[in-house]
């Protein structure tokens, strides 16, 4: 199949009906206006609705336009820097706290998905994290081992000879299988926190772009492309999709594409030979790729950074085509489906921030693990604004950091994965000639 062949959607959108009757236009005054339809500001706005303020979502395209809807569904503990080295950042009780909130938002999300009863392919399937090079492998193995006495997280070490027990390939070097970890259909997620946010009373109004917010006595005058807003409190859950519209936001998060494909449908027997465990996937590299099998079995989707600059979904698709191959050779002559793109954010620390900036809350910056952190820190930031303890997290009060003369255009990005994939790639075949 040619590439121009390619239906250049998610392909989680095929699954989901008609989007559910919306508002038109917003109400000229309400208690929170939030300020992202994705999954913070819907699980935020759930949490306000259902605690008795009238609330608002308001997006500057459909709802779940940005990455709610295109990311590769898999649910991990979210925090990327190690308790070594958030201890020797903040101490040890702060650095144990803000790696509990991984924890605690992979715990929340099956215990919500549960007691909702929502509709979304949720599973705890578990993710193999491959070893691109034997090191690499070393030290995987040491971490999980720290990880169990220290933090409790569960994980086991994989040898290369027992890897296609776990992946169906001998690309890696073995890797790391880290059992809590999940998967779903995040099409289907967002879709049922929108039905969760309506019937719980908040107003949700898409292709309403936020043009402006002012303070405005004790709340905000929010000026949008459907009117005037007067609301209370504002939360703003806008992450890879922050814009001058918060100009102090905007300059401590890095938006970063990513993209991904899906395969045509398979034989029972290619999943099964791939994915044997239907575990989702992940690897060591800085450039990193992940992938897993679709709910229903029948496809691969793959995705992962496929080039120094923003690009194309079609060319990221050849990109991305040939580095799948090279991991799973048995897909060789394997046509496409899908390809498409979506845009995550990164912090300069490498951590989710959330808290009040100039009377207006937010959370972001989910560093591409934003599945369960995006709607739990959603929920907290709802909590927040009705005053509630419980919506305190170990986030609270970190310095979000910036860098002198951004202003969130990554002008350093295309040089960083220039030298990051260079890197992989070195590593990668000096481990093959070793072998």
């Amino acid at each position: 199949m040619p590439l121009s062949s390619i239906r250049q959607t998610p392909f989680w959108h095929d699954q989901l009906g008609p989007m559910p009757t919306l508002q038109e236009r917003p109400s000229a005054r309400v208690d929170v206006l939030i300020v992202g339809a994705g999954y913070t500001g819907l699980s935020a706005a759930l949490t306000t609705a259902r605690g008795g303020r009238s609330t608002l979502v308001v997006d500057a395209e459909d709802p779940g336009y940005g990455c709610s809807s295109r990311n590769g569904g898999q649910i991990s503990t979210s925090v990327k820097p190690s308790l070594e080295k958030l201890t020797a950042k903040f101490g040890f009780e702060r650095a144990r706290g803000i790696r509990a909130e991984g924890a605690n938002a992979l715990r929340w999300i099956g215990e919500f998905v549960s007691r909702e009863g929502l509709d979304c392919d949720f599973r705890r399937v578990g993710r193999f994290h491959a070893a691109h090079t034997p090191g690499h492998y070393e030290e995987l193995a040491r971490d999980a081992e720290t990880l169990r006495h220290q933090e409790g997280i569960e994980s086991f070490a994989v040898p290369r000879v027992e890897q296609r027990r776990q992946l169906g390939t001998d690309a890696y070097f073995g890797g790391v299988v880290f059992s809590a970890h999940c998967s779903l259909h995040p099409g289907k997620f967002h879709r049922e926190l929108l039905r969760l946010a309506l019937g719980a009373g908040a107003q949700v109004v898409g292709q309403c772009r936020v043009q402006g917010i002012a303070r405005n006595g004790s709340g905000f005058r929010v000026e949008t492309a459907k009117g005037v807003v007067e609301a209370r409190d504002v939360i703003v859950a806008t992450n890879g999709y922050t814009t001058a519209l918060t100009p102090w936001l905007q300059r401590r998060v890095i938006p970063i594409g990513s993209y991904i494909i899906a395969t045509e449908e398979l034989p029972e027997a290619t999943i099964d030979e791939l994915f044997p465990g239907d575990r989702i996937a992940s690897d060591t590299c800085k450039v990193v790729y992940y992938y897993r099998a679709s709910p229903d079995r029948r496809r691969v989707l793959f995705g992962g950074r496929v080039s120094a600059s923003e690009t194309t979904a079609l060319a990221g698709a050849a990109r991305l085509r040939q580095d799948m191959c090279r991991i799973f050779p048995q897909l060789e002559g394997v046509a496409l489906s899908h390809a498409w793109s979506g845009t995550v954010a990164y912090s300069f620390d490498e951590l989710a921030h959330t808290g009040v900036q100039d009377g207006i809350h937010y959370a972001m910056g989910y560093c591409g693990s934003g599945v369960s952190m995006a709607p739990y820190l959603g929920m907290r930031a709802g909590q927040k604004v009705l005053g509630l303890a419980e919506g305190q997290t170990g986030f609270d009060g970190l310095p979000f950091p910036t860098r002198p003369l951004y202003r969130g255009k990554p002008w350093f990005l295309p040089a960083a994965v220039a030298w990051y994939r260079w890197k992989d790639q070195r590593q990668f075949r000096k481990a093959l000639q070793m072998t």
